[in-house]
């Protein structure tokens, strides 16, 4: 995420209110995919942020969700790297650069500081990269959490 502009903290950026229309996104992307999407965003990411959206990934339980299609957006707004990562059953079916597109779409948000609205346009990207291969399913259960997940709080396993 090269060039973006020094950003406010996090809490500034993420309020309560913006939260709540990033979550009503997910349920919109959900309502029409089996997938399982969750939005974790924290400050800093001192590692490859592929590795620590994995971490995230582990410790939200997106493994457990019964046809492992879960897929984790992952921002470290402070350090200026994103992620986007899905469970085995995602990638068994989608091609290695899917997310590709998504990325760059959020990006060019990001870069003109419109933090919600990349996230939302990524959270609705997702949702119909997904959809042809994780119909919505007559008995679908929502399996795990809308809520977006902040800060640095989840820290590794030593």
């Amino acid at each position: 995420m090269d060039n973006i502009k020094e950003t406010a903290d996090m809490d500034d950026v993420f309020t309560d209110e913006v939260k709540a229309r990033i979550e009503a996104a997910i349920q919109i992307a959900e309502s029409n995919t089996s997938c399982e999407l969750r939005v974790h965003i924290e400050d800093n990411c001192p590692e490859d942020p592929l590795d620590r959206a994995a971490f995230i990934f582990a410790q939200l339980e997106m493994h457990k969700t019964k046809l492992r299609n879960g897929v984790l957006i992952y921002l470290a707004l402070g350090s200026h790297k994103l992620a986007i990562i899905g469970d085995v059953g995602i990638n068994v079916k989608m091609a290695a650069n899917a997310w590709d597109e998504i990325y760059t779409s959020m990006i060019e948000h990001f870069k003109q500081d419109q933090y919600e609205q990349g996230i939302i346009r990524g959270v609705e990207l997702v949702g119909k990269s997904i959809k042809a291969f994780f119909p919505i399913e007559s008995n679908d259960k929502n399996e795990l959490s809308n809520q977006v997940t902040t800060g640095n709080n989840m820290k590794p396993r030593r």
